[in-house]
Protein backbone atom coordinates (compact mmCIF):
# COMPACT_ATOMS: atom_id res chain seq x y z
CA UNK A 1 0.00 0.00 0.00
CA UNK A 2 1.22 3.50 -0.85
CA UNK A 3 1.13 6.13 1.87
CA UNK A 4 1.13 9.68 0.47
CA UNK A 5 2.91 11.75 3.10
CA UNK A 6 3.29 15.17 1.48
CA UNK A 7 1.95 16.91 -1.60
CA UNK A 8 4.61 17.94 -4.06
CA UNK A 9 2.37 19.83 -6.47
CA UNK A 10 4.34 23.08 -6.15
CA UNK A 11 7.63 21.39 -6.92
CA UNK A 12 6.19 19.51 -9.88
CA UNK A 13 4.62 22.71 -11.21
CA UNK A 14 7.97 24.48 -10.96
CA UNK A 15 9.82 21.73 -12.81
CA UNK A 16 7.05 21.42 -15.41
CA UNK A 17 7.29 25.11 -16.33
CA UNK A 18 9.42 25.99 -19.39
CA UNK A 19 10.34 29.23 -17.59
CA UNK A 20 12.34 27.19 -15.06
CA UNK A 21 14.47 25.83 -17.90
CA UNK A 22 15.12 28.95 -19.95
CA UNK A 23 12.02 28.49 -22.07
CA UNK A 24 12.75 24.89 -23.10
CA UNK A 25 9.78 22.60 -23.55
CA UNK A 26 9.34 20.13 -20.69
CA UNK A 27 8.38 16.48 -20.85
CA UNK A 28 7.34 14.76 -17.62
CA UNK A 29 7.64 11.02 -16.95
CA UNK A 30 6.07 9.53 -13.83
CA UNK A 31 6.85 6.18 -12.24
CA UNK A 32 5.62 4.69 -8.98
CA UNK A 33 8.58 6.18 -7.09
CA UNK A 34 9.82 9.20 -9.04
CA UNK A 35 8.95 11.96 -11.46
CA UNK A 36 11.43 12.95 -14.16
CA UNK A 37 11.36 16.27 -15.97
CA UNK A 38 13.14 16.47 -19.32
CA UNK A 39 14.03 19.93 -20.59
CA UNK A 40 16.67 20.91 -23.12
CA UNK A 41 19.88 19.03 -22.40
CA UNK A 42 19.01 18.30 -18.76
CA UNK A 43 16.81 15.95 -16.78
CA UNK A 44 15.73 16.36 -13.16
CA UNK A 45 14.51 13.38 -11.14
CA UNK A 46 12.48 13.93 -7.97
CA UNK A 47 11.65 11.14 -5.57
CA UNK A 48 7.92 10.99 -4.97
CA UNK A 49 6.79 11.34 -1.35
CA UNK A 50 5.65 7.73 -1.07
CA UNK A 51 6.27 4.70 1.07
CA UNK A 52 6.19 1.11 -0.21
CA UNK A 53 7.15 -2.12 1.53
CA UNK A 54 10.45 -2.01 -0.35
CA UNK A 55 11.27 1.74 -0.17
CA UNK A 56 10.48 4.76 1.94
CA UNK A 57 10.63 8.28 0.47
CA UNK A 58 8.09 9.67 2.92
CA UNK A 59 10.25 12.46 4.41
CA UNK A 60 12.49 15.12 2.93
CA UNK A 61 15.66 13.80 4.64
CA UNK A 62 14.93 10.34 3.26
CA UNK A 63 14.42 11.71 -0.24
CA UNK A 64 17.64 13.70 -0.03
CA UNK A 65 19.52 10.62 1.13
CA UNK A 66 17.98 8.62 -1.72
CA UNK A 67 19.08 11.24 -4.25
CA UNK A 68 22.61 11.19 -2.87
CA UNK A 69 22.64 7.39 -2.93
CA UNK A 70 21.42 7.38 -6.54
CA UNK A 71 24.19 9.74 -7.53
CA UNK A 72 26.84 7.67 -5.77
CA UNK A 73 25.69 4.30 -7.13
CA UNK A 74 25.16 5.46 -10.70
CA UNK A 75 28.44 7.34 -10.85
CA UNK A 76 30.13 3.92 -11.08
CA UNK A 77 28.14 3.07 -14.21
CA UNK A 78 27.33 6.39 -15.86
CA UNK A 79 29.43 9.31 -14.62
CA UNK A 80 28.72 11.14 -17.89
CA UNK A 81 24.98 11.18 -17.11
CA UNK A 82 24.74 11.87 -13.37
CA UNK A 83 25.74 15.46 -12.56
CA UNK A 84 24.73 16.12 -8.96
CA UNK A 85 21.99 16.60 -6.39
CA UNK A 86 20.21 19.95 -6.69
CA UNK A 87 17.95 21.62 -4.08
CA UNK A 88 14.57 23.09 -4.86
CA UNK A 89 14.41 26.02 -2.44
CA UNK A 90 11.85 28.47 -1.14
CA UNK A 91 12.59 32.16 -0.77
CA UNK A 92 9.47 33.87 0.50
CA UNK A 93 6.66 32.64 -1.73
CA UNK A 94 8.96 31.72 -4.62
CA UNK A 95 10.38 28.28 -5.44
CA UNK A 96 13.74 28.15 -7.21
CA UNK A 97 15.59 25.26 -8.79
CA UNK A 98 19.08 25.32 -7.31
CA UNK A 99 18.44 28.41 -5.22
CA UNK A 100 19.99 29.47 -1.90
CA UNK A 101 16.85 29.48 0.20
CA UNK A 102 15.40 26.74 2.39
CA UNK A 103 15.42 23.38 0.59
CA UNK A 104 11.92 21.95 0.36
CA UNK A 105 12.82 19.21 -2.11
CA UNK A 106 15.81 17.62 -3.81
CA UNK A 107 16.39 16.44 -7.37
CA UNK A 108 19.02 14.41 -9.14
CA UNK A 109 20.36 16.44 -12.05
CA UNK A 110 21.32 14.46 -15.13
CA UNK A 111 22.57 15.06 -18.61
CA UNK A 112 19.71 14.25 -20.94
CA UNK A 113 20.12 11.61 -23.63
CA UNK A 114 17.92 10.49 -26.50
CA UNK A 115 15.08 8.49 -24.95
CA UNK A 116 14.78 6.50 -28.19
CA UNK A 117 18.39 5.34 -27.83
CA UNK A 118 17.82 2.95 -24.93
CA UNK A 119 18.64 -0.60 -25.89
CA UNK A 120 15.09 -1.89 -25.49
CA UNK A 121 13.94 0.62 -28.10
CA UNK A 122 16.90 -0.18 -30.32
CA UNK A 123 15.98 -3.85 -30.00
CA UNK A 124 12.41 -3.02 -31.05
CA UNK A 125 13.88 -1.52 -34.23
CA UNK A 126 16.27 -4.40 -34.86
CA UNK A 127 19.30 -2.23 -34.09
CA UNK A 128 21.23 -4.39 -31.62
CA UNK A 129 23.98 -5.90 -33.74
CA UNK A 130 26.82 -8.13 -32.61
CA UNK A 131 29.29 -5.25 -32.38
CA UNK A 132 26.98 -3.43 -29.96
CA UNK A 133 26.48 -6.63 -27.98
CA UNK A 134 30.25 -7.02 -27.72
CA UNK A 135 30.67 -3.44 -26.53
CA UNK A 136 27.84 -3.88 -24.03
CA UNK A 137 29.64 -6.82 -22.41
CA UNK A 138 32.91 -4.89 -22.24
CA UNK A 139 31.10 -1.98 -20.58
CA UNK A 140 29.44 -4.19 -17.96
CA UNK A 141 32.66 -6.06 -17.20
CA UNK A 142 34.51 -2.76 -16.70
CA UNK A 143 31.74 -1.42 -14.46
CA UNK A 144 31.70 -4.60 -12.38
CA UNK A 145 35.44 -4.24 -11.85
CA UNK A 146 34.73 -0.92 -10.10
CA UNK A 147 32.00 -2.25 -7.80
CA UNK A 148 32.59 -3.18 -4.18
CA UNK A 149 32.20 -6.60 -2.59
CA UNK A 150 29.48 -7.15 0.00
CA UNK A 151 28.82 -9.86 2.58
CA UNK A 152 27.37 -12.86 0.77
CA UNK A 153 25.01 -14.40 3.32
CA UNK A 154 22.33 -11.67 3.47
CA UNK A 155 22.02 -11.79 -0.32
CA UNK A 156 21.81 -15.58 -0.32
CA UNK A 157 18.99 -15.36 2.19
CA UNK A 158 17.33 -12.69 0.05
CA UNK A 159 17.38 -14.99 -2.99
CA UNK A 160 15.14 -17.45 -1.17
CA UNK A 161 12.86 -14.56 -0.21
CA UNK A 162 12.69 -13.37 -3.82
CA UNK A 163 11.53 -16.83 -4.86
CA UNK A 164 8.84 -16.81 -2.18
CA UNK A 165 7.73 -13.28 -3.08
CA UNK A 166 7.36 -14.36 -6.69
CA UNK A 167 5.40 -17.41 -5.62
CA UNK A 168 3.01 -15.26 -3.58
CA UNK A 169 2.46 -12.90 -6.52
CA UNK A 170 1.82 -15.78 -8.91
CA UNK A 171 -0.55 -17.40 -6.41
CA UNK A 172 -2.52 -14.17 -6.16
CA UNK A 173 -3.16 -14.24 -9.92
CA UNK A 174 -4.25 -17.82 -10.69
CA UNK A 175 -6.02 -16.80 -13.90
CA UNK A 176 -2.80 -15.28 -15.16
CA UNK A 177 -0.31 -17.93 -13.99
CA UNK A 178 -1.41 -21.57 -13.78
CA UNK A 179 -1.07 -22.64 -10.12
CA UNK A 180 0.56 -25.97 -10.97
CA UNK A 181 3.16 -24.24 -13.15
CA UNK A 182 3.84 -21.63 -10.47
CA UNK A 183 4.28 -24.34 -7.85
CA UNK A 184 6.67 -26.25 -10.10
CA UNK A 185 8.70 -23.09 -10.77
CA UNK A 186 8.97 -22.31 -7.06
CA UNK A 187 10.02 -25.85 -6.21
CA UNK A 188 12.60 -25.98 -9.01
CA UNK A 189 13.97 -22.56 -8.06
CA UNK A 190 14.45 -23.52 -4.42
CA UNK A 191 16.10 -26.78 -5.49
CA UNK A 192 18.46 -24.91 -7.83
CA UNK A 193 19.35 -22.46 -5.07
CA UNK A 194 20.09 -25.36 -2.75
CA UNK A 195 22.47 -26.87 -5.30
CA UNK A 196 24.42 -23.69 -5.98
CA UNK A 197 24.41 -22.18 -2.49
CA UNK A 198 27.90 -23.57 -1.59
CA UNK A 199 29.21 -22.28 -4.92
CA UNK A 200 27.78 -18.83 -4.28
CA UNK A 201 29.24 -18.75 -0.77
CA UNK A 202 32.64 -19.47 -2.32
CA UNK A 203 32.01 -16.69 -4.82
CA UNK A 204 31.32 -14.38 -1.92
CA UNK A 205 34.63 -15.33 -0.33
CA UNK A 206 36.27 -14.50 -3.66
CA UNK A 207 34.71 -11.03 -3.61
CA UNK A 208 32.35 -11.68 -6.52
CA UNK A 209 29.13 -10.86 -4.70
CA UNK A 210 29.04 -7.10 -5.03
CA UNK A 211 26.89 -4.00 -4.86
CA UNK A 212 26.06 -3.95 -8.55
CA UNK A 213 23.56 -2.22 -10.79
CA UNK A 214 20.63 -4.34 -9.64
CA UNK A 215 18.29 -3.49 -12.53
CA UNK A 216 20.45 -4.10 -15.57
CA UNK A 217 17.91 -4.67 -18.32
CA UNK A 218 17.94 -3.28 -21.85
CA UNK A 219 15.68 -0.37 -20.92
CA UNK A 220 18.28 0.85 -18.44
CA UNK A 221 21.12 1.05 -20.95
CA UNK A 222 21.40 4.01 -23.31
CA UNK A 223 23.55 4.38 -26.40
CA UNK A 224 25.42 7.64 -25.89
CA UNK A 225 28.11 8.76 -28.35
CA UNK A 226 28.11 5.25 -29.75
CA UNK A 227 28.73 3.59 -26.36
CA UNK A 228 26.23 1.63 -24.25
CA UNK A 229 25.92 3.27 -20.84
CA UNK A 230 23.98 1.62 -17.97
CA UNK A 231 21.92 4.06 -15.92
CA UNK A 232 19.22 4.06 -13.20
CA UNK A 233 20.97 1.58 -10.92
CA UNK A 234 19.04 0.64 -7.80
CA UNK A 235 19.77 2.94 -4.86
CA UNK A 236 16.86 2.35 -2.49
CA UNK A 237 17.95 -1.05 -1.17
CA UNK A 238 21.58 -2.24 -1.11
CA UNK A 239 20.35 -5.83 -0.77
CA UNK A 240 18.26 -5.67 -3.94
CA UNK A 241 21.19 -4.06 -5.76
CA UNK A 242 23.62 -6.68 -4.47
CA UNK A 243 24.38 -10.02 -6.02
CA UNK A 244 26.83 -12.21 -7.81
CA UNK A 245 28.22 -10.34 -10.80
CA UNK A 246 26.70 -13.03 -13.04
CA UNK A 247 23.29 -12.35 -11.45
CA UNK A 248 23.68 -8.72 -12.51
CA UNK A 249 24.65 -9.83 -16.03
CA UNK A 250 21.82 -12.38 -16.12
CA UNK A 251 19.20 -9.64 -16.45
CA UNK A 252 20.69 -8.54 -19.78
CA UNK A 253 21.08 -12.13 -20.94
CA UNK A 254 17.47 -12.94 -20.05
CA UNK A 255 16.23 -9.79 -21.77
CA UNK A 256 18.06 -10.66 -24.99
CA UNK A 257 16.88 -14.27 -24.91
CA UNK A 258 13.27 -13.19 -24.30
CA UNK A 259 13.45 -11.01 -27.40
CA UNK A 260 14.87 -13.83 -29.48
CA UNK A 261 18.26 -12.11 -29.77
CA UNK A 262 20.16 -15.32 -29.05
CA UNK A 263 23.31 -14.40 -30.97
CA UNK A 264 23.56 -11.05 -29.20
CA UNK A 265 23.04 -12.79 -25.87
CA UNK A 266 25.73 -15.32 -26.70
CA UNK A 267 28.16 -12.56 -27.66
CA UNK A 268 27.46 -10.73 -24.38
CA UNK A 269 28.15 -13.88 -22.34
CA UNK A 270 31.31 -14.81 -24.21
CA UNK A 271 32.78 -11.32 -24.30
CA UNK A 272 32.07 -10.85 -20.59
CA UNK A 273 33.90 -14.11 -19.76
CA UNK A 274 36.76 -13.11 -22.05
CA UNK A 275 37.06 -9.73 -20.34
CA UNK A 276 36.97 -10.99 -16.76
CA UNK A 277 39.22 -14.01 -17.41
CA UNK A 278 38.10 -15.62 -14.16
CA UNK A 279 38.12 -19.41 -14.27
CA UNK A 280 35.71 -19.37 -11.33
CA UNK A 281 33.13 -17.74 -13.62
CA UNK A 282 33.12 -20.98 -15.61
CA UNK A 283 32.10 -22.87 -12.47
CA UNK A 284 29.51 -20.19 -11.71
CA UNK A 285 27.72 -21.00 -14.97
CA UNK A 286 26.00 -23.63 -12.82
CA UNK A 287 23.98 -20.77 -11.30
CA UNK A 288 23.09 -19.10 -14.60
CA UNK A 289 19.79 -21.00 -15.15
CA UNK A 290 18.59 -19.93 -11.69
CA UNK A 291 19.79 -16.37 -12.19
CA UNK A 292 18.13 -15.95 -15.59
CA UNK A 293 14.94 -17.69 -14.49
CA UNK A 294 14.67 -15.55 -11.38
CA UNK A 295 15.14 -12.40 -13.43
CA UNK A 296 12.37 -13.53 -15.81
CA UNK A 297 10.08 -14.44 -12.90
CA UNK A 298 10.59 -11.05 -11.24
CA UNK A 299 9.86 -9.34 -14.55
CA UNK A 300 6.67 -11.44 -14.89
CA UNK A 301 5.58 -10.38 -11.40
CA UNK A 302 6.36 -6.70 -11.93
CA UNK A 303 4.68 -6.67 -15.33
CA UNK A 304 1.53 -8.27 -13.93
CA UNK A 305 1.40 -5.64 -11.17
CA UNK A 306 0.86 -3.00 -13.84
CA UNK A 307 -2.62 -4.39 -14.45
CA UNK A 308 -3.85 -2.68 -11.28
CA UNK A 309 -3.69 0.76 -12.87
CA UNK A 310 -3.86 -0.16 -16.55
CA UNK A 311 -6.50 1.11 -18.91
CA UNK A 312 -8.60 -1.36 -20.85
CA UNK A 313 -6.60 -0.81 -24.02
CA UNK A 314 -3.31 -1.81 -22.37
CA UNK A 315 -4.44 -4.86 -20.43
CA UNK A 316 -4.08 -7.46 -23.19
CA UNK A 317 -0.52 -6.42 -23.91
CA UNK A 318 0.41 -6.50 -20.23
CA UNK A 319 -1.11 -9.96 -19.78
CA UNK A 320 0.75 -11.29 -22.79
CA UNK A 321 4.07 -9.84 -21.62
CA UNK A 322 3.67 -11.16 -18.07
CA UNK A 323 2.82 -14.65 -19.28
CA UNK A 324 5.72 -14.63 -21.75
CA UNK A 325 8.18 -13.81 -18.97
CA UNK A 326 6.60 -16.46 -16.77
CA UNK A 327 6.91 -19.17 -19.44
CA UNK A 328 10.52 -18.15 -20.01
CA UNK A 329 11.23 -18.43 -16.27
CA UNK A 330 9.81 -21.96 -16.30
CA UNK A 331 11.94 -22.91 -19.31
CA UNK A 332 15.17 -21.39 -18.01
CA UNK A 333 15.01 -23.12 -14.63
CA UNK A 334 15.02 -26.53 -16.38
CA UNK A 335 17.83 -26.31 -18.95
CA UNK A 336 18.61 -29.19 -21.33
CA UNK A 337 21.81 -31.16 -20.71
CA UNK A 338 25.07 -29.63 -21.90
CA UNK A 339 27.21 -30.81 -24.77
CA UNK A 340 30.78 -30.38 -25.97
CA UNK A 341 31.53 -29.53 -29.58
CA UNK A 342 35.04 -29.41 -31.04
CA UNK A 343 35.74 -27.56 -34.29
CA UNK A 344 39.05 -28.53 -35.88
CA UNK A 345 40.78 -27.81 -39.18
CA UNK A 346 43.95 -26.35 -40.59
CA UNK A 347 44.56 -22.61 -40.40
CA UNK A 348 42.33 -20.65 -42.75
CA UNK A 349 39.44 -23.09 -42.83
CA UNK A 350 37.22 -20.72 -40.86
CA UNK A 351 37.01 -22.53 -37.53
CA UNK A 352 36.51 -19.45 -35.38
CA UNK A 353 33.87 -17.94 -37.65
CA UNK A 354 31.93 -21.21 -37.66
CA UNK A 355 32.27 -21.64 -33.90
CA UNK A 356 30.84 -18.16 -33.32
CA UNK A 357 28.02 -18.83 -35.78
CA UNK A 358 27.09 -22.13 -34.11
CA UNK A 359 27.39 -21.04 -30.47
CA UNK A 360 23.94 -19.50 -30.08
CA UNK A 361 22.32 -22.64 -31.52
CA UNK A 362 23.63 -24.86 -28.75
CA UNK A 363 21.53 -24.98 -25.56
CA UNK A 364 21.19 -24.07 -22.79
CA UNK A 365 20.57 -20.33 -23.35
CA UNK A 366 22.21 -18.10 -24.27
CA UNK A 367 24.36 -20.65 -26.08
CA UNK A 368 27.74 -22.29 -25.79
CA UNK A 369 30.85 -20.79 -24.26
CA UNK A 370 33.61 -20.41 -26.84
CA UNK A 371 37.13 -21.61 -26.15
CA UNK A 372 39.72 -20.74 -28.79
CA UNK A 373 43.28 -22.04 -28.85
CA UNK A 374 44.63 -18.80 -30.35
CA UNK A 375 43.19 -16.78 -27.47
CA UNK A 376 44.26 -19.22 -24.76
CA UNK A 377 47.81 -19.23 -26.15
CA UNK A 378 47.97 -15.44 -25.87
CA UNK A 379 46.66 -15.64 -22.30
CA UNK A 380 49.25 -18.31 -21.50
CA UNK A 381 52.04 -16.01 -22.62
CA UNK A 382 50.54 -12.88 -21.06
CA UNK A 383 50.06 -10.93 -24.28
CA UNK A 384 47.16 -9.08 -25.86
CA UNK A 385 44.98 -11.08 -28.24
CA UNK A 386 46.31 -9.34 -31.33
CA UNK A 387 49.99 -9.23 -30.28
CA UNK A 388 52.13 -11.61 -32.34
CA UNK A 389 53.95 -14.34 -30.42
CA UNK A 390 57.50 -15.58 -31.11
CA UNK A 391 58.05 -18.94 -32.78
CA UNK A 392 58.85 -20.79 -29.52
CA UNK A 393 55.29 -20.09 -28.32
CA UNK A 394 54.17 -22.56 -30.98
CA UNK A 395 56.54 -25.34 -29.98
CA UNK A 396 55.34 -28.78 -28.97
CA UNK A 397 55.53 -28.09 -25.23
CA UNK A 398 53.61 -24.81 -25.42
CA UNK A 399 51.01 -26.34 -27.72
CA UNK A 400 50.48 -29.26 -25.35
CA UNK A 401 49.90 -26.77 -22.52
CA UNK A 402 47.34 -24.86 -24.61
CA UNK A 403 45.40 -28.02 -25.39
CA UNK A 404 45.53 -28.94 -21.73
CA UNK A 405 44.00 -25.58 -20.81
CA UNK A 406 41.27 -26.06 -23.42
CA UNK A 407 40.38 -29.48 -22.03
CA UNK A 408 40.37 -28.26 -18.45
CA UNK A 409 38.16 -25.26 -19.18
CA UNK A 410 35.80 -27.25 -21.35
CA UNK A 411 35.51 -29.78 -18.54
CA UNK A 412 34.65 -27.08 -16.02
CA UNK A 413 32.02 -25.57 -18.30
CA UNK A 414 30.17 -28.80 -19.03
CA UNK A 415 30.49 -29.89 -15.40
CA UNK A 416 28.65 -26.66 -14.54
CA UNK A 417 25.83 -27.74 -16.85
CA UNK A 418 26.67 -25.40 -19.71
CA UNK A 419 27.80 -26.23 -23.25
CA UNK A 420 31.19 -25.43 -24.75
CA UNK A 421 32.71 -25.17 -28.20
CA UNK A 422 36.46 -25.73 -28.48
CA UNK A 423 38.09 -24.16 -31.55
CA UNK A 424 41.61 -25.42 -32.37
CA UNK A 425 43.48 -27.11 -35.22
CA UNK A 426 43.24 -30.60 -33.65
CA UNK A 427 45.73 -31.94 -36.21
CA UNK A 428 46.85 -34.86 -34.01
CA UNK A 429 44.79 -37.93 -33.26
CA UNK A 430 45.81 -37.68 -29.61
CA UNK A 431 44.48 -34.12 -29.37
CA UNK A 432 41.15 -35.20 -30.80
CA UNK A 433 40.96 -38.27 -28.57
CA UNK A 434 41.74 -36.26 -25.44
CA UNK A 435 39.00 -33.67 -26.03
CA UNK A 436 36.54 -36.50 -26.67
CA UNK A 437 37.65 -38.08 -23.41
CA UNK A 438 37.02 -34.80 -21.58
CA UNK A 439 33.37 -35.07 -22.61
CA UNK A 440 33.12 -38.78 -21.91
CA UNK A 441 34.57 -38.38 -18.41
CA UNK A 442 31.81 -35.94 -17.55
CA UNK A 443 29.06 -37.90 -19.24
CA UNK A 444 28.11 -35.29 -21.84
CA UNK A 445 27.44 -35.61 -25.55
CA UNK A 446 30.42 -34.92 -27.79
CA UNK A 447 30.44 -33.91 -31.46
CA UNK A 448 33.53 -33.21 -33.54
CA UNK A 449 33.72 -31.28 -36.81
CA UNK A 450 36.84 -31.05 -38.96
CA UNK A 451 36.83 -28.31 -41.59
CA UNK A 452 38.54 -28.76 -44.94
CA UNK A 453 39.52 -26.27 -47.64
CA UNK A 454 42.14 -26.19 -50.41
CA UNK A 455 45.51 -24.52 -49.82
CA UNK A 456 44.82 -21.51 -52.07
CA UNK A 457 41.64 -20.71 -50.13
CA UNK A 458 43.38 -21.07 -46.80
CA UNK A 459 46.28 -18.84 -47.84
CA UNK A 460 43.89 -16.15 -49.06
CA UNK A 461 41.99 -16.22 -45.80
CA UNK A 462 44.96 -16.03 -43.44
CA UNK A 463 46.40 -13.22 -45.53
CA UNK A 464 43.24 -11.17 -45.13
CA UNK A 465 43.06 -11.30 -41.34
CA UNK A 466 43.30 -8.09 -39.35
CA UNK A 467 43.01 -7.59 -35.59
CA UNK A 468 42.70 -11.32 -34.97
CA UNK A 469 44.16 -13.55 -32.28
CA UNK A 470 45.60 -15.99 -34.82
CA UNK A 471 49.24 -15.58 -35.86
CA UNK A 472 48.94 -18.04 -38.76
CA UNK A 473 50.15 -16.72 -42.11
CA UNK A 474 50.77 -18.15 -45.58
CA UNK A 475 53.96 -19.87 -44.42
CA UNK A 476 52.12 -21.65 -41.63
CA UNK A 477 49.32 -22.64 -44.00
CA UNK A 478 51.81 -24.22 -46.42
CA UNK A 479 53.62 -26.04 -43.61
CA UNK A 480 50.36 -27.54 -42.39
CA UNK A 481 49.80 -29.21 -45.75
CA UNK A 482 52.40 -31.76 -44.66
CA UNK A 483 50.57 -32.70 -41.46
CA UNK A 484 49.66 -36.34 -41.01
CA UNK A 485 46.14 -36.08 -39.65
CA UNK A 486 45.86 -39.81 -38.97
CA UNK A 487 42.44 -41.39 -38.76
CA UNK A 488 39.69 -38.75 -38.88
CA UNK A 489 36.56 -39.93 -37.12
CA UNK A 490 35.03 -36.46 -36.82
CA UNK A 491 32.52 -35.27 -39.41
CA UNK A 492 34.42 -33.57 -42.23
CA UNK A 493 32.85 -30.29 -43.34
CA UNK A 494 33.58 -28.60 -46.67
CA UNK A 495 34.65 -25.08 -45.68
CA UNK A 496 35.85 -23.88 -49.08
CA UNK A 497 32.81 -21.69 -49.71
CA UNK A 498 31.26 -18.73 -47.92
CA UNK A 499 30.79 -18.73 -44.13
CA UNK A 500 27.07 -19.18 -44.75
CA UNK A 501 27.69 -22.33 -46.80
CA UNK A 502 30.09 -23.70 -44.20
CA UNK A 503 27.49 -23.04 -41.49
CA UNK A 504 24.86 -24.89 -43.51
CA UNK A 505 27.22 -27.85 -44.04
CA UNK A 506 28.06 -27.91 -40.33
CA UNK A 507 24.42 -27.79 -39.24
CA UNK A 508 23.65 -30.67 -41.59
CA UNK A 509 26.52 -32.67 -40.10
CA UNK A 510 25.26 -31.99 -36.57
CA UNK A 511 21.64 -32.79 -37.31
CA UNK A 512 20.24 -35.83 -35.46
Amino acid sequence: MVHQTRPQDEVFALLSSPATHGGAAVRRIDTHAASVFLAGDRAYKVKRAVRFPFLDYSTLPKRKAACEAELEVNHLFAPQIYLGVVPITRTGAELVLGGRGEPIEWAVAMRRFDEDATLDRLADRGKIDLALADELARTVAAAHARTLAVVAEPWLEALAQFIEQNDAAFGAAPTLFLPEDAAALTEASHAALGRVRPLLRARGAEGLIRRGHGDLHLGNVALIDGKPIPFDAIEFDPLVAAGDVLYDLAFLLMDLVERGLMRAGNVVLNRYLAETRRDSDLDALAALPLFMSLRAAIRAKVTAARLENAGSGARDGIVKAAQTYFRLACELIAPPPPSLLAVGGLSGTGKSVLARDLAADIPPPPGAVLLRSDVERKVLFGTAETERLPAHAYGAEATARVYGVLRAKAGRIVAAGHSAIVDAVFARETERAEIEQAASTRGVTFRGLFLTADLATRIARVGGRKGDASDADATVARQQEAYDLGSLTWAQVDASGTPEKTLAHARAALAP
